[in-house]
């Protein structure tokens, strides 16, 4: 396994930290091997999660193949909606820089951070926020 018990726990910690400051709603899904574009994967999954139930549209997946060392990071359509195109891109700087040093956890704790300080700005949390997709890894 790419990540044991105890990165696991503590990439948990970084999502539910991360929500506290965004009414955002982010999730990782991990899998060894991805047979096309990563982004054209992280929407497969991304649906295969139902993660477009979210009231604001507002999910993030974070996807990662790490045998083959790709990832993408996907919102859905009331993210895009509000965000410029190159939102994502410094996201993904900063989780390639970890990725290249093998520092898988720390990469993925990075992201989610950096990803719901980005969302505080177009999706605060509010004093009724409520969690609507469960804090969890997912693998394939």
């Amino acid at each position: 396994m790419i990540i044991d018990t105890e990165a696991q726990k503590q990439i948990l910690n970084c999502i539910a930290k991360a929500e506290k400051t965004t009414s955002g709603e982010l999730r990782v899904h991990l899998e060894a091997n991805c047979k096309k574009a990563p982004v054209d994967r992280a929407i497969e999954v991304f649906h295969q999660l139902q993660m477009q139930q979210t009231k604001q549209r507002n999910g993030v997946l974070i996807y990662l193949a790490h045998q083959d060392k790709k990832f993408a990071i996907i919102g859905d359509k009331g993210i895009d909606a509000l965000v410029p195109s190159n939102f994502w891109d410094s996201v993904r700087d900063v989780m390639q820089e970890h990725f290249q040093k093998n520092e898988i956890k720390e990469g993925l704790c990075a992201g989610i951070t950096l990803a719901a300080e980005k969302l505080a700005l177009y999706f605060p949390w509010q004093a009724n926020d409520q969690n609507e997709l469960p804090d969890q890894i997912s693998f394939g």
